[in-house]
C-alpha cells in the first residue's frame, strides 16, 4: 500500500507545481516587481494630483497611449483600480499605471504622482494644513517647537508621515515649505553628494539651494536651504522605517 501512494504523492506534487507557475505567468510574470508595494487594502478611495505641472489621464494603462485630459495639481480623482506591482519608473519615481475615474470619465494616470494626501494648496500655514491633516489620517504626528534667544529666535517643525515614499514627502514639502517647483524629484540614483541652485530666486534671497544625499544609489537627506536677511530656515526630509519624517528649522536673525 505504501508503495503504491508515493509516486501518487509525487504525480500530485508536480501537477500542482505546474498549476502554480501557470497562474504566476498569467498574472504578468516578466514585470518587475519592486519591493515598496502598495496592498489594495490600504489605498484609499479618493486620491489627488501631486504633479506640480498637472497629470496627464490617458486612454490605456501605458505611457504611449492616447491622452485624454490633463488633471491640475491637487485634482482629487477616484480610484478604479490600484495596481500593486511597480513596472515603470518616471523622474526616479517607481510605479505603474492605476485607473481612476475624472470627471465622468475613466482613464490611466501614473501612480507615482498621484496621493492619498490631499495637497495643502497655495499659501497654507503648515500647523493648521497638518492639523487638519490628522482629521483623515490619525498617525501623522505634528510638533513644534520653539526656541533660540530673545534676539535669535528658532521654531523648529516636526512632521512623521505614514508613508515610506520620498516622492510624496517631496512634494508634500514643496507646497507647504516653499521649495521652488524648478526643484524636481531627486533622482535615487547619482552622486552621494550633490546640490542643486535656484537659478530663478529673487534679488533679497541670499540662499535657496536643494542639497541631496544618496548612499548606494538611494536617497539618505534632501534638504532645502533658504535664506535671506532677517530670517534663514532649513527644511529636511528623511526616511525612519517605513514612515518620512519632515523637519523645518527656522531661525529669525
Amino acid at each position: 500500500m505504501k508503495t503504491r501512494t508515493f509516486p501518487l504523492v509525487i504525480i500530485l506534487g508536480i501537477l500542482t507545481l505546474s498549476s502554480c507557475k501557470s497562474d504566476i505567468k498569467d498574472r504578468g510574470e516578466d514585470q518587475i516587481v519592486l519591493s515598496d508595494t502598495v496592498p489594495t487594502a490600504t489605498v484609499p478611495e479618493f486620491m489627488y494630483v501631486t504633479a506640480v505641472s498637472g497629470l496627464t489621464l490617458r486612454n490605456q494603462p501605458n505611457l504611449q497611449s492616447e491622452k485624454l485630459q490633463v488633471m491640475p495639481l491637487g485634482t482629487k480623482i477616484k480610484l478604479a483600480h490600484h495596481d500593486e506591482k511597480m513596472t515603470m519608473n518616471v523622474g526616479g519615481i517607481d510605479g505603474s499605471m492605476d485607473e481612476v475615474e475624472y470627471n465622468g470619465q475613466k482613464g490611466y494616470v501614473f501612480n507615482g504622482f498621484i496621493s492619498k494626501f490631499q495637497p495643502s494648496g497655495e499659501n497654507a500655514v503648515a500647523k493648521n494644513y497638518f492639523e487638519d491633516l490628522q482629521d483623515t489620517f490619525p498617525d501623522v504626528n505634528f510638533t513644534e517647537i520653539t526656541g533660540g534667544t530673545a534676539s535669535k529666535p528658532t521654531k523648529t517643525q516636526t512632521i512623521i508621515l505614514p508613508t515610506g515614499k520620498w516622492h510624496e514627502a517631496f512634494f508634500m514639502a514643496q507646497q507647504v515649505y516653499g521649495i521652488p517647483r524648478q526643484f524636481a524629484f531627486p533622482q535615487p540614483t547619482g552622486s552621494n553628494s550633490e546640490t542643486l541652485y535656484d537659478s530663478n530666486k529673487k534679488k533679497d534671497v541670499l540662499i535657496s539651494d536643494l542639497h541631496i544625499s544618496r548612499a548606494s544609489n538611494s536617497l539618505q537627506k534632501i534638504t532645502y536651504s533658504y535664506a535671506k536677511r532677517n530670517l534663514s530656515y532649513t527644511v529636511i526630509i528623511t526616511k525612519e522605517g517605513d514612515r518620512m519624517k519632515l523637519e523645518k528649522v527656522e531661525e529669525i536673525k
